[in-house]
């Protein structure tokens, strides 16, 4: 497959163009370990197209994104799925629809929603790994969506940050049988549409939906893509992405995008048919041993507490082993790997989980998981954000109204959302993340 941006970038950097122009550092690193990179960071030139009104080479490129997705319309974020969940919600706004959201949605939904002026109508999923991953049901959905009198969206996380994913064809069939319409955050699924069996929200059903590339694919940080599986949005993506981004969106950031078409194209079926035997003999070699939870195989969820362990301690153990974890707390244990992963990597992994396991201490009892509940609503999200606030200890924050969202981060998976008053539920779940302080509404 071609790559039309990082061709344009290799063609100009290798020019004796005078850089009369953006970035100030004029194509030279201050350091010569970046020197290839600098060269190829430039602004808006001619020939060179622009993101949100693309015509050129960056619209060819997001058409070849589009073709392997078969999605309608694929758009490129230099800004991550953050500006893709702001673009969605936007069009939602456009449209005076209902958003009705699970409540395992990251940071920026909320952020978002501050900023259009949303309220949200909250559906709690079926928790079973803290705040990290629940399961959505269905006949919650089917109650929320039959008693909305207005046009509705519903809004769900896809993977979840412990790879759970959710039933997107039944969400789907669902949403479009009450006229609303299916949101998807797959920031952590942007390789699903290249397993044996298709099982990208787009493929499923989902009306529109963000890929955060750079989390499951050989792309630079804050590489994302925002789909739709419908003529009427192709359109709208950019205007609505417009209202956010940045008017200077990394170049190498685009690039790093394009050359991931090619990947795709070439190599990511093969790598993920040579990975998922390493993941399921992986898995096999610490049965009796370990607790793995259900979900994509990539993303490689150790339940620690279950096994009788601390997920902390574990990390740590593998941290010595020269393994960085994704994420871990005491109850469980996030290590992320991808179709990028090479063989070596498994091998390397799987010994250090043999040393960790042998090094760790068993916990004599399992500290029972705090299940979320839903605080009570004081404010509008918008009004509450917004609002003059002070930062106070979480020992004191019993009653008061939640103004900035604190959250563990990662995973950023809000405790409490603007508006929302602050609740001993919410205390427990702030003191067993680790959060010590939390911004609220001054009275």
């Amino acid at each position: 497959m071609d790559t039309p941006i990082y061709d344009f970038l290799v063609k100009y950097a290798s020019s004796a163009v005078l850089r009369a122009h953006m970035p100030g550092h004029k194509g030279k690193a201050p350091v010569k370990e970046l020197e290839g990179l600098y060269s190829l960071d430039i602004t808006e030139i001619k020939g060179a197209d622009s993101l949100f009104e693309a015509e050129g080479i960056i619209a060819e490129s997001e058409r070849n994104t589009a073709e392997l997705y078969s999605s309608v319309a694929s758009a490129f974020s230099a800004g991550g799925s953050t500006l893709c969940i702001q673009a969605m919600l936007a069009l939602m706004k456009m449209e005076r629809r209902r958003v009705i959201a699970a409540r395992n949605v990251h940071r920026a939904f909320l952020n978002a929603a501050a900023l259009l002026g949303l309220d949200v109508t909250w559906i709690m999923p079926e928790y079973s790994g803290g705040i990290l991953s629940g399961e959505l049901s269905l006949a919650d959905v089917e109650k929320v969506l039959s008693a909305s009198a207005e046009p509705a969206c519903l809004y769900v996380t896809s993977p979840d940050y412990t790879g759970k994913t959710a039933d997107i064809s039944a969400l789907a069939e669902l949403c479009h049988r009450y006229g609303a319409r299916l949101l998807v955050d797959n920031a952590h699924g942007a390789h699903l549409a290249f397993f044996e069996k298709n099982l990208h929200p787009i493929a499923l059903g989902a009306d529109l939906c963000c890929d955060s590339a750079h989390k499951m694919l050989p792309a630079l940080t804050g590489a994302a893509v925002l789909h739709t599986s419908c003529s009427e949005y192709a359109p709208l993506l950019k205007q609505a992405m417009s209202f956010f981004g940045s008017t200077s969106p990394s170049y190498l950031i685009m690039a790093s995008l394009d050359l991931c078409n090619r990947y795709i194209a070439e190599c990511i079926r093969g790598d993920i048919a040579a990975a998922l035997p390493q993941i399921v003999a992986l898995r096999e070699s610490f049965k009796g041993r370990l607790v793995f939870a259900e979900g994509e195989p990539f993303h490689i969820t150790v339940k620690a507490a279950e096994s009788g362990f601390d997920g902390t301690e574990l990390a740590e153990l593998l941290r010595a082993e020269g393994v960085e974890c994704e994420y871990a707390d005491s109850e469980l244990v996030v290590l992320l790997m991808s179709p990028f992963s090479s063989d070596l990597d498994f091998v390397r992994l799987r010994a250090a989980l043999e040393s960790a396991v042998a090094g760790a201490s068993r916990k004599s009892c399992i500290r029972p998981i705090i299940t979320p509940k839903l605080p009570h609503m004081a404010l509008a999200i918008r009004e509450a954000a917004f609002a003059p606030s002070e930062e106070i200890p979480v020992g004191e924050a019993e009653g008061r109204i939640c103004a900035s969202v604190k959250v563990p981060c990662p995973p950023a998976i809000p405790i409490a959302a603007s508006g929302e008053v602050i609740d001993s539920n919410c205390i427990e779940l702030f003191r067993a993340y680790g959060i010590k302080t939390v911004v609220v509404v001054k009275k």
